[in-house]
């Protein structure tokens, strides 16, 4: 097997990422050597890797820092308005290489350390992945920091610093087992802690009603201590940032109040205010209403509206003359991933009324106008309903102030719909049935100004179903806003061969502007790139085949379909479907051995969330197929399966580039967009999918003859669902179908454990909220037509060309600019802060030229 070429050795072929000065080179490894000197207290003598890579993290940051600062000089000297972009999870991944990109200087770096006769790809796995989410949702947030600082916006992440991120899955036995994911064990080297910026957040408490108005007294105090992490834009010198909160007892925790003696007490007892950032909720799609959660919400909210408060306060414009809130939402844009942060409504409401002395409908009209919500889905366990007697105990102020907004909100709809008690019932905050709960989506809706989906059918579900009562009272409030991802990590970064085959063919700019994308489409025909575009890919699934021996002792045929599933595991994304499909291959291989197939080799990957029991057989039933079909002589090479363990962003940076065939196979309705798609297209797979989430509009950009589209439409779920969806016709009436459950039932797979997979087959007969059986004849027929278009090697590779021309639209430099124009009344630019190396005049030479634009 050829070794393919290192990712180094390609990136010396082109200048996209840097050019490669002597004196660079030479400032660099000083920078390095300074480092491993003063900073580790280090010779070469006794340096480890992990050493060596927190040099080269430090040197790199170094020109991170002058940037840094310069843009929040600028940001002060323009004064422009701030968006800040409050979500609960901040999917990182590695941040090394990522600014190397930015900054132009991975070509210096890679040199520098060659020089110094290190390996650039063993320092780069050093580093820990900041698994700060759980996967769509948190990895969003992280594309959109990415996007902002690349259109110049004057843009603030706000989260929360978990001591432990995303678990580490282990497989054992073929079944999911947690580890703690202990990130900061070893420090990390991009975040600056700002004691000097620490805040009291309050919990618990009562409210006292007095003259000057209502006070929330008696409370429990956390500290919150800000971390920041540089976030730069691409090679436009400016670095904004992601500000995390990490929970601090006070000094007088349990000491002033109750202070029985017991000090050695006390001061053990501080673990449990600082429990707050302790650890990320592994749950996906699914609410979990427990205390620790809601005050980690409220946690992030409160210390986050004090930062951006003190920011709009000591503006340059009103430390000069005297303070007004009218301002505030011409200078401060809130958007809200998900219900998540949506206590910062009230929370805002509490601060205006009890603390700055507004009037309530002045501060209900700058509430509203500051705030913006995103939804990202329409599952109805994972839409966030908080019990009143948890918010009664924990946060008294804020139930009166959603009290207080409902009555309002539901006087207005009885003057529109006098005696029509459903739909109050229908679109109040507050759920009376059973036990008593406030619903944060609605909550959430009311309290902005704008609420978008994250794909056009998504929104529109959203406008026409979920949330149909409060289009039709405010409909222009609702908007889309189609989810994008970072062509910088999920292209330059992960697949440095096709990025730099894309730069010689039209040029570098596509970078910031990904729809330049569509002028490969005149090289749909050119063999030459043809081939070029083949080899790139060959490679890459060969470097990743290596990476699979390695670590799972199968052998690898890379002249297989890469036939990829990576995603959480859930019931509606549906990995079962593709699990039934692996065994009806199974089956027709064993019945004719002989017959052509074409070779396959299957790889799913994702983490189940630790109570979630379904998922967790899910990836058991994986595994045990797994384990007969790779062991048995008569599939050879022509089929393997691959769990891949611990499924994460970097992992997804190996396989994404190196895949054939990606797997988007949700029940229509139930995906609200997902980003792996466009992750997939970008990096020249082709997608078998339902007409879900964003896989329509690449659908529409690309052409549905270049996608495999299969399965019911959403429109035929829905009248599926009204005459009642009945499993067992499927299975009586579809022989490969019958067989394959069949083998599942009768412990084929489990010859040790018979009944282990009871709960799947039960599950799949009687309660399948997802409809797997209706469109497996569908998915079987189009993976003939995938194995089929395989066998013309030219035609599967013009396909891919098609699809990567048409991955503009997905680009969240895209999403972005959509939502600062229409969402925060903000204009992206493209005027560059000048660098450190110039003097502070040029700061402000900028900013007039600034704001004559």
């Amino acid at each position: 097997m050829a070794t393919p070429l290192t990712d180094q050795e390609k990136r010396k072929q082109i200048s996209i990422r840097g050019i490669v000065g002597v004196e660079n080179v030479a400032e660099l490894k000083k920078g390095f050597n300074r480092h491993l000197h003063f900073t580790l207290v280090k010779d070469r003598n006794v340096a480890t890797p992990r050493d060596y890579y927190f040099a080269l993290a430090h040197t790199v940051r170094d020109h991170l820092v002058g940037r840094w600062i310069r843009t929040q000089q600028f940001y002060y000297e323009t004064d422009p308005k701030r968006v800040y972009y409050l979500s609960l999870e901040f999917y990182m991944g590695r941040a090394l290489q990522n600014t190397m990109v930015n900054l132009g200087l991975q070509n210096a770096c890679d040199e520098a350390i060659y020089q110094l006769g290190l390996d650039m790809e063993d320092l780069e796995d050093m580093e820990e992945d900041a698994g700060l989410g759980n996967g769509g949702l948190g990895r969003l947030a992280a594309c959109f920091l990415d996007s902002m600082a690349t259109l110049g916006l004057a843009a603030y992440g706000y989260g929360i610093r978990y001591e432990y991120g995303i678990f580490n899955q282990r497989i054992k036995d073929g079944w999911q087992v947690e580890e703690a994911d202990d990130w900061l064990r070893h420090g990390n080297p991009w975040e600056k802690a700002r004691p000097e910026y620490m805040l009291p957040v309050h919990f618990y408490g009562r409210v006292e009603e007095t003259e000057e108005g209502s006070k929330w007294v008696d409370t429990q105090v956390v500290l919150a201590m800000p971390f920041d992490t540089p976030i730069p834009g691409y090679m436009n010198n400016t670095v904004n940032t992601m500000r995390l909160w990490s929970a601090r007892a006070p000094n007088d925790f349990n000491l002033r109040d109750f202070n029985v003696g017991d000090y050695i007490q006390a001061v053990l007892d501080r673990n449990l205010a600082e429990n707050i950032s302790r650890v990320l909720y592994p749950n996906d799609n699914f609410f979990e209403g427990k205390e620790l959660r809601l005050k980690q919400e409220y946690f992030v909210v409160a210390a986050t509206l004090q930062d951006v408060i003190r920011r709009f306060k000591t503006s340059k414009r009103n430390c000069s003359g005297p303070l007004s809130f009218d301002s505030f939402p011409d200078k401060v844009a809130i958007q809200l991933n998900d219900t998540h942060p949506a206590m910062a409504i009230p929370e805002l409401m509490r601060i205006f009324v009890d603390i700055e002395k507004l009037d309530w409908d002045t501060a209900w009209d700058i509430t509203k106008r500051t705030f913006a919500y995103t939804n990202h889905t329409v599952l109805p366990e994972a839409l966030e309903r908080w019990p009143v007697r948890l918010l009664e105990t924990l946060l008294p102020r804020h139930l009166q102030i959603i009290y207080q907004i409902n009555q309002i909100h539901l006087d207005h709809i009885v003057s529109l719909f006098p005696g029509d008690l459903d739909r109050m019932r229908k679109m109040s905050l507050v759920e009376e049935y059973g036990e008593k709960k406030v619903n944060m989506a609605h909550l959430c809706i009311v309290g902005s100004h704008a609420v978008n989906g994250v794909a056009e059918i998504h929104s529109n579900i959203i406008k026409t179903d979920v949330f149909q009562d409060f289009s039709e009272l405010e409909p222009e409030k609702f908007q889309n806003k189609t989810n994008g991802i970072t062509p910088r990590r999920w292209l330059l970064l992960c697949n440095p061969g096709l990025a730099d085959l894309i730069a010689e063919a039209i040029g570098e700019e596509y970078v910031k502007d990904l729809m330049q994308l569509q002028k490969l489409n005149e090289l749909v025909d050119d063999d030459a790139f043809i081939r070029d575009i083949s080899k790139v890919k060959q490679d890459n699934k060969l470097k990743f085949a290596q990476y699979l021996e390695r670590e799972y002792q199968v052998k690898i045929n890379p002249a297989s379909v890469f036939d990829v599933h990576v995603k959480r595991i859930h019931e509606y994304k549906r990995q079962l479907l593709n699990c039934l499909h692996v065994i009806t291959m199974y089956n027709r291989i064993r019945a004719k051995p002989t017959a052509p197939f074409v070779p396959r080799t299957v790889i799913i990957g994702g983490k189940a969330a630790p109570g979630y029991h379904m998922a967790k057989m899910i990836i058991k039933l994986i595994t045990s197929v797994a384990d007969v079909i790779n062991n048995d002589p008569i599939v050879g090479n022509k089929l393997k399966v691959i769990y891949l363990e611990n499924y994460r962003v970097t992992l997804a940076e190996k396989v994404i580039p190196a895949t054939d065939l990606s797997e988007q196979i949700s029940t229509a309705g139930t995906e609200a967009s997902g980003t792996g798609n466009m992750k997939f297209m970008l990096n020249g797979a082709l997608t078998i999918g339902t007409l879900d989430g964003a896989n329509v509009e690449m659908a529409e950009e690309a052409g549905q003859e270049n996608l495999f589209i299969f399965g019911m439409t959403v429109e035929e779920v829905a009248a599926m669902d009204q005459e009642g969806y009945d499993a067992m016709q499927y299975y009586k009436s579809i022989p490969e179908l019958k067989q394959v459950i069949d083998q599942i039932k009768s412990g084929f797979f489990s010859p040790k454990q018979p009944e282990l997979f009871h709960d799947i087959t039960n599950m799949l007969f009687n309660h399948d909220r997802f409809k797997v059986f209706a469109d497996y004849e569908s998915y079987v027929k189009c993976q003939e037509k995938v194995s089929a278009l395989y066998e013309d090697p030219k035609k599967w590779t013009q396909m891919v060309i098609k699809n990567i021309a048409a991955a503009g639209k997905f680009s969240s430099d895209r999403t972005i600019a959509e939502y600062a124009t229409q969402i925060w009344g903000v204009e992206p630019t493209d005027l560059k802060i000048p660098p450190p190396s110039e003097p502070r005049e040029a700061i402000e030479e900028t900013a007039r030229a600034l704001r004559k634009i």
